[in-house]
């Protein structure tokens, strides 16, 4: 089966020095690009994460130190990373939860504003784990009866989660689908824009979770002793809260997030934070 696709859509995984957005760092990214007509670009690289990568984290990817220490950094890669994926929709294994936040933080470090406002997130775990929920190596099995060789190095892994979406779409082929509401859909189709729909969060408001949405669209807290209350009407009254937030290990992207809401609240014009 050929994508139906109106723009180039990326495959990407990351290898990191671990799980934290703020503090973390990636240590090889690949991108398996498919373009409209069907054809291919890769783009995989090690990169000098400027810290260790902890000794557990290695056991898990392989990367060890000396394997990036004469690599480029993040920053480095930056512009040519930042145009190979240009005009890009992204896809991914578990993206939207890690992948994203993780590569937008580090073009944000690096003062690119790589914004996806305007790309169609792909997330092949969600929909996995909607439909059958497994692990990438199950996935792969199920989908596409072979086994997953090199699992978790990203080559390997991009390359996987290509090839499973391709499956998951003559899978669930005229498949419905029973939301927590009652509501039937027939969400698996050839469609980018219906393909984000069912695999993105959108209860969340910002990438990682921190900010979601309640019923009425209102921007609330899902942490913390404000969890649940309604971001505008805490910084109205607790502005301090505000302040902690931007000098606390937080991602950029979350920072960004409720500095729009404290200007719009306030009524001023918006900046780009930036550490």
């Amino acid at each position: 089966m050929k994508l139906n696709l109106t723009r180039p859509l990326a495959f990407f995984d990351i290898e990191s020095t671990g799980t934290n957005v703020v503090k973390d760092r990636i240590v090889e990214i690949s991108i398996y690009k498919v373009m409209p007509d069907g054809s291919t670009e890769n783009f995989t690289k090690l990169i000098n994460p400027e810290i260790p990568i902890p000794p557990e984290i290695t056991a898990i990817h392989g990367i060890k130190n000396e394997d990036v220490v004469d690599k480029p950094t993040f920053a480095q890669l930056a512009p040519s990373l930042d145009q190979f994926l240009q005009n890009c929709d992204l896809a991914g294994y578990n993206s939207n939860k890690f992948d994203v936040p993780m590569l937008i933080e580090e073009f944000l470090r690096c003062n690119i504003n790589f914004d996806i406002k305007k790309r169609r997130l792909v997330d092949v775990q969600n929909i996995f784990h909607k439909m059958e929920p497994r692990t990438l190596k199950a996935a792969y099995k199920f989908y596409c009866g072979k086994e997953l060789v090199d699992a978790h190095e990203a080559e390997a892994d991009t390359r996987a989660t290509y090839e499973i979406l391709l499956a998951q779409l003559d899978h669930y082929k005229e498949t419905r689908y029973v939301d927590k509401d009652g509501e039937v859909s027939v969400p698996i189709v050839n469609d980018m824009d219906a393909l984000h729909d069912f695999s993105y969060n959108h209860s969340n408001a910002d990438l990682v979770g921190h900010i979601g949405y309640n019923r009425n669209g209102k921007e609330i807290f899902n942490f913390g002793k404000n969890k649940g209350r309604v971001v505008e009407e805490v910084f109205k009254k607790e502005p301090q809260y505000y302040d902690w937030m931007m000098k606390a290990d937080f991602p950029l992207s979350t920072k960004n997030l409720i500095q729009s809401i404290m200007l719009r609240t306030f009524n001023k014009g918006g900046m780009l934070f930036k550490e």
